[in-house]
C-alpha cells in the first residue's frame, strides 16, 4: 500500500508536520494550564463558576492539541482519522459520564450522613 508515493516523505499526512504547529499546540496547552492552575491556587472565584472555568480551559487544550499536535480536521485525506475522532468522543464521555455517576452512588452508599453538608438529603 503506497498510497500513490514512491517517497513516504512525499505523503500528506508527513507533510503536514511543522515544528511551528507543534510548539503553537504546546504553547496554547500549556497556558491554558497554567491558566487553571492560578486560578485554582488563587482561590479567586467561587467553586462552580471554578469548575466551569477549568472544564473550559480542559476543553480548549484539548481542541488545540487534536488541531495542532495530531493534525485532525476535515480535509480529505484525514478524513479516517476525523471519523475515528468523532466516533470516540461519545465513548469518551459516555466512559467519564458512568464512572462519575458509579462513584458517586458508591459515595452516597457508603458514607455517613454528616448533618449541615451540601448535597446530602
Amino acid at each position: 500500500m503506497s498510497h500513490g508515493h514512491s517517497n513516504p516523505l512525499q505523503h500528506p499526512e508527513v507533510q503536514m508536520a511543522s515544528r511551528s504547529s507543534y510548539l503553537a499546540g504546546f504553547v496554547i496547552a500549556s497556558l491554558l494550564m497554567l491558566a487553571a492552575t492560578i486560578l485554582v491556587s488563587g482561590q479567586v472565584l467561587p467553586p462552580f463558576a471554578l469548575l466551569l472555568t477549568i472544564m473550559g480551559c480542559a476543553g480548549l487544550a484539548a481542541i488545540a492539541q487534536i488541531y495542532f499536535l495530531l493534525h485532525i480536521d476535515i480535509s480529505e485525506h484525514n478524513i479516517w482519522n476525523t471519523v475515528a475522532l468523532v466516533m470516540f468522543i461519545p465513548l469518551f464521555v459516555i466512559t467519564i459520564g458512568l464512572t462519575w455517576w458509579m462513584f458517586s452512588q458508591l459515595y452516597l452508599r457508603t458514607m455517613p450522613m454528616i448533618p449541615g453538608m451540601p448535597g446530602m438529603h
